[in-house]
């Protein structure tokens, strides 16, 4: 229980009438959760308007309604408060209403295209291997050191996010590691957190069905850092263009990390293959079990990371050469018949390309390679012919299938992906909308030596269809059909 002026703390108000002494018992910003004697923020959202529910709020036991604006009529026993963004407020709110978790720990924040998951996680798993406590918050699940609770976003709303981070201090967490989309950060669920570091991997074509442009999804990545604190690190890639760009207003202490640029944390790569990767990092030669050179970016943001954290770099690099990645990301099945499968989570043009190049590169001789991939419904359709084109150039066969159609025809998304594939590579291209179908098929063209890559859900063991999720699993699938029809 918190006394209303409390949890206001920090939030920028424009009015208020009522009792601001009240004492509220709970939080909420979705009105079917408002408990009685709670405060309801009212968000504008992207599908439903807060708003509009406000009454219904005071219906559940409301006593307190934070708002952008009041409603046409107001009841004098309901406090109000006007803010200029309520979305913004609901972050500092949950923040103050949870005793601000995120001062007693120290949290990291990852965000990026690509890369956030297996970062996030790779200092999850590493800090708890130097003997920690640790959270994590990621798109595969969040986790308080053994304890898995389930993610149903990349970043939590902020309400959750600050239960989860106080729970983890209660525990007795030192740190949390957590994924930051630019969503998160675009709809301030992260506004009132304290983070200890921020992490930039990289930028590249995604969520323009959110964003919009390109250059708003840049400005909302960089928003993370120009709001660290003093006392605080960012830490960006400077071999991405925008590396730079992202660390030019940030308060925090600023640090690179890079594979072919001048930076101060520097690696060069020495060798790629598909049992693992070998790495110069500070004069020292390491092989990591990872592969392929996005995974050299990641485990130098890691290994960065563990520095500016104050670790020691000999203990850290001995670490992190024992560690294994992130699930449903370049994760590797090896059949009887020698076929190498690989399942990764590549659901944008360049994470698709990356992947598809560390195949090239790990190619010994005339290996075919087979990818299966398809594209998500309700989401930035520019990528989908992008998506089909980079695996048209980069394979040998292609089976052009669905990801998570949600409330899209599998068929229409399809189609708008073939729109990227040229003449030359109709004959190469195959379309089965069922996934089980095209895995299936993958693995029947497969010959010894082969490569298949299905990419697009990684560690997701769901596929959306209508707003349901049946149960689909890739490496399930994957490791079924090899060993029923692989030659």
């Amino acid at each position: 229980m918190a006394i209303l002026r409390d949890i206001l703390y920090k939030v920028s108000l424009v009015s208020t009438s009522g009792d601001m002494e009240r004492k509220v018992e709970s939080i909420a910003f979705d009105s079917r959760k408002v408990a009685k004697g709670g405060l309801f923020i009212a968000v504008k959202g992207t599908q439903v308007d807060g708003h509009d529910y406000i009454y219904t709020a005071i219906q559940q036991g409301a006593q307190a309604i934070v708002c952008e604006r009041l409603p046409d009529e107001t009841k004098k026993e309901v406090t109000y408060i006007a803010v200029k963004n309520s979305a913004h407020a609901l972050g500092i709110i949950a923040a103050n209403f949870y005793g601000n978790p995120s001062t007693k720990l120290k949290l990291v924040g990852v965000t990026g295209t690509n890369g956030k998951t297996t970062v996030a996680t790779l200092l999850f798993d590493l800090f708890r291997q130097m003997g920690y406590s640790a959270g994590l918050l990621s798109t595969v699940n969040n986790r308080i050191d053994n304890k898995v609770i389930k993610a149903t976003h990349t970043t939590p709303d902020a309400i959750s996010l600050n239960a989860l981070i106080a729970e983890m201090v209660e525990e007795g967490c030192d740190f949390c590691f957590m994924e930051v989309s630019s969503h998160a950060i675009d709809q301030g669920r992260v506004a009132g957190l304290n983070f200890k570091g921020a992490i930039f991997t990289n930028i590249s074509h995604d969520h323009l069905d959110y964003h919009k442009t390109f250059d708003a999804y840049i400005k909302a990545k960089k928003r993370l850092f120009d709001d660290l604190r003093p006392g605080s690190f960012a830490l960006s890639n400077v071999d991405d263009k925008r590396g730079r760009v992202i660390l030019q207003n940030t308060k925090a202490s600023k640090n690179t990390y890079a594979l072919k640029s001048v930076a101060e944390f520097r690696a060069k790569l020495v060798a790629n293959t598909l049992q693992g990767l070998e790495m110069e990092i500070d004069g020292k030669n390491v092989w990591f079990k990872l592969i392929g050179d996005f995974n050299a970016y990641n485990l130098l943001a890691v290994y960065a990371t563990g520095v500016l954290l104050g670790e020691d770099s000999d203990e850290l690099l001995t670490q992190l050469s024992l560690m294994d990645g992130a699930p449903g990301r370049f994760e590797q099945i090896i059949s009887e018949s020698d076929i190498t499968a690989i399942v990764d989570y590549a659901h944008t043009p360049d994470a698709l390309k990356n992947v598809l190049n560390t195949i090239a590169e790990l190619r010994t001789g005339n290996e075919q390679v087979i990818t299966v991939v398809g594209c998500g419904g309700s989401r930035d359709k520019t990528k989908r012919p992008l998506m089909a084109s980079i695996a048209c150039k980069m394979s040998d066969k292609v089976v052009l299938t669905s990801d998570n159609p949600r409330d899209e025809d599998p068929l229409e998304i399809i189609k708008e992906m073939q729109t990227g594939v040229s003449p030359a590579d109709y004959k190469k291209t195959l379309v089965l909308a069922d996934r089980e179908e095209a895995i299936k098929t993958a693995c029947v063209l497969a010959n010894k030596k082969d490569i298949i890559l299905v990419a697009g859900k990684g560690h997701e063991t769901y596929q959306e269809i209508k707003g349901v999720r049946h149960p689909f699993d890739d490496k399930e699938v994957l490791e079924r059909m090899l060993n029923l029809f692989a030659n």
